[in-house]
C-alpha cells in the first residue's frame, strides 16, 4: 500500500522569520501545544511509512501568509506539496494566486471556521470571490473547503458553477453519523454525490465519530464508498492537530477502513491523492 497524506500541518520554530498572524485574530491551541516543523513531519512520515504528503497551511497560525508551508515543502519537493490559503475577497486575489502558484503552491483551501471560530459559509457564495475561482480553474489547482453541513448548499453552487475545479471537502464535511445506519442525519452529505468534481477527505474526526453511539466503521464507510466511489475519497491525518503520532493516526484509519476492498483502500490511501495533486504521483 502506498500511503499519501493530504492533510498534515507544519509550524515553524522560527517566529521571527515566520511570525504568527492567525486568521480571525485567535491562534489555535494545537499550533502552540503540538507544533511540528517540516523536519518533524518528515521524521513522522518515515516512522509511519507515509511516502508523500500534501501539507495544508495553518490558517489559525499564519492567516494568509503561506511562506512557511511553501518554503518547507519546497525543501522536500520530492515528497511534499503545499496547500495554501488566500483572501478570496481581495481586490488583487488573481495576482496573489498566480504568485503563490509560481512559488509551487499546489492547491488552495478556504477556512470558513473550525477550532477558533464558528462556521460562516457566507464567503463561499460571495460573487466577489468568483474571479479567484476562475483563476484556480485555469491553473488546475484543487480547492479544499473547511465547512460543516451548514455550508453544503454553497459548496454545491461552487461545484456546479466551476466544474473545472476539483473541490475537496475537509473532514468529510463533518456529518452527523451518530444515528447509525442508514445514516439519515448525514443525508445532506450523500446528496452531494452527484457532483463529479467533489472529493471527500477522511480524517481522524470521522474515524472517531464512527465509534460512537449507533455508528460503526463497518456500516458507514462502505456507505460512503457506495455514494461517492473510492476514487473520490482520500485520507488525511490532521497531524499534529489531532492527538497521537502519525503512525498511530494512520493505524486508526487502517482499522476503520478494514471493511473496504484492497482496491478501494489503495484509492483512499494513495491513488486519489495522486489524482488531486499530480506531482505526488
Amino acid at each position: 500500500m502506498n500511503y499519501i497524506d493530504i492533510h498534515p500541518h507544519i509550524i515553524s520554530d522560527d517566529e521571527k522569520r515566520y511570525p504568527p498572524a492567525p486568521l480571525f485574530g485567535k491562534r489555535s491551541d494545537w499550533s502552540q501545544e503540538r507544533p511540528s516543523t517540516v523536519e518533524s513531519l518528515i521524521a513522522a512520515m518515515d516512522a509511519a511509512g507515509v511516502a508523500k504528503a500534501a501539507v495544508v497551511h495553518s490558517s489559525t497560525t499564519y492567516g494568509f501568509d503561506n511562506s512557511y508551508v511553501v518554503d518547507g515543502c519546497n525543501q522536500y519537493a520530492d515528497r511534499l506539496v503545499a496547500v495554501g490559503s488566500v483572501d478570496m475577497l481581495d481586490d488583487n486575489v488573481e495576482a496573489v494566486i498566480r504568485d503563490w502558484a509560481d512559488k509551487r503552491l499546489a492547491g488552495l483551501r478556504i477556512f470558513t471556521g473550525g477550532s477558533t471560530k464558528d462556521f460562516d459559509p457566507s464567503e463561499l457564495d460571495n460573487p466577489k470571490s468568483f474571479k479567484a475561482w476562475e483563476v484556480i480553474g485555469e491553473l488546475g489547482l484543487p480547492m479544499c473547503i473547511q465547512t460543516g453541513p451548514i455550508g453544503l448548499p454553497q459548496v454545491r453552487m461552487l461545484a456546479e458553477k466551476f466544474p473545472k475545479v476539483n473541490i475537496i471537502l475537509d473532514h468529510l464535511g463533518r456529518p452527523d453519523v451518530l444515528d447509525g445506519p442508514p445514516y439519515k442525519n448525514a443525508q445532506s452529505l450523500f446528496d452531494m454525490a452527484d457532483l463529479p468534481n467533489l472529493y471527500m477527505k477522511l480524517t481522524p474526526r470521522i474515524f472517531g465519530d464512527v465509534q460512537k453511539d449507533k455508528a460503526s466503521a463497518e456500516t458507514f464507510f462502505p456507505r460512503v464508498v457506495e455514494a461517492f466511489g473510492a476514487q473520490r475519497l482520500a485520507w488525511g491525518s490532521n497531524f499534529p492537530t489531532s492527538p497521537g503520532t502519525l503512525k498511530e493516526i494512520l493505524a486508526t484509519a487502517q482499522t476503520g477502513l478494514a471493511s473496504l476492498s484492497e482496491l478501494d483502500r489503495e484509492w483512499v490511501f494513495g491513488k486519489t491523492a495522486q489524482k488531486l495533486y499530480p506531482t505526488l504521483a
